[in-house]
């Protein structure tokens, strides 16, 4: 889908939590081999071909995952988020995505669902507008898809 030149660009924040900083280093057969850079290029170049820029943001620390959010919340129209760890923890997190009143996809490298009973608990996934788990760093590439189609749907 090719940006349609009526529409204004898209501006997507694509939020990386804890420890997404060492992917392609960090369990390799379990995360994949791609390195943070590396998808947030490959999510750069999907999201300029559906006409939407993307803004990314990782960090270890959820206090700067939250003033993230909330200082750019007036620059982007939704949410990818991957928020490794604190998708089971952070009520801040959650309390901050539906504080900015924009739509938001969860997503997960992994299938959570098929890992440790904990992983299967989201705080974020009932105020999700949809949850992608399981397809690697596709997970990044169909959540974004998802995104645009919530934000642009077809007519």
């Amino acid at each position: 889908m090719n940006k349609r030149a009526s529409e204004p660009a898209l501006r997507i924040g694509v939020l990386h939590g804890p420890n997404l900083n060492r992917l392609g280093e960090r369990e390799p057969e379990l995360y994949g081999r791609a390195s943070l850079p590396e998808i947030d290029l490959m999510v750069s170049e999907a999201a300029a071909d559906l006409g939407a820029d993307t803004l990314s943001f990782q960090s270890n620390r959820e206090g700067e995952l939250v003033d993230w959010i909330q200082g750019t919340t007036s620059s982007v129209d939704g949410w990818v988020v991957n928020a490794g760890a604190y998708t089971h923890t952070s009520v801040a997190l959650r309390d901050a995505l539906t504080g900015s009143g924009l739509p938001f996809v969860e997503i997960h490298l992994t299938n959570v669902h098929a890992r440790e009973p904990f992983r299967r608990r989201s705080l974020l996934a009932d105020v999700a507008i949809g949850v992608i788990s399981g397809f690697g760093s596709s997970s990044y590439l169909l959540g974004l898809h998802a995104l645009v189609e919530h934000l642009r749907p077809s007519r």
